[in-house]
């Protein structure tokens, strides 16, 4: 299979002709944040201004503190979190990475080379 990358579309053509396979950044962004968000202690995605005043006004996004960059195939994934109280900064994060690595791997064949954290508060009870 060879591989071209077009501004945010990774493309993937199948030497038999059969067809072209897109997969746009903010499919696999969303990967990342449903990944995220389904491990133990991560309250929530954080996103920017814009989209915290876009999501009371009733527009939500899936997508929310995450940054993509495909380039040839290779994933760089930058997430923004809120994490619960009490649990280990760490150990979750290494938790997070690890899933977001292999639900981007696994759903669209491209090579996840970072998952970068930044932890952006914490939801105490």
């Amino acid at each position: 299979m060879g591989k071209e990358t077009e501004k945010d579309m990774e493309l993937q053509k199948d030497e038999e002709n059969i067809g072209v396979v897109q997969i746009a950044d903010d499919v696999v962004a969303m990967i990342a944040s449903l990944a995220a968000t389904e491990v133990e202690g991560v309250s929530a995605m954080v996103g920017n201004i814009t989209n915290e005043l876009m999501s009371r006004v009733g527009m939500k996004s899936l997508t929310k503190g995450v940054r993509v960059d495909v380039l040839e195939g290779n994933v760089t994934v930058d997430l923004a979190l809120t994490m619960e109280y009490g649990y280990n900064i760490p150990a979750t994060c290494q938790k997070v990475q690890g899933k977001v690595k292999a639900a981007i791997e696994n759903m669209t064949g491209l090579t996840c080379t970072d998952v970068n954290i930044r932890i952006a508060g914490i939801k105490v009870k």
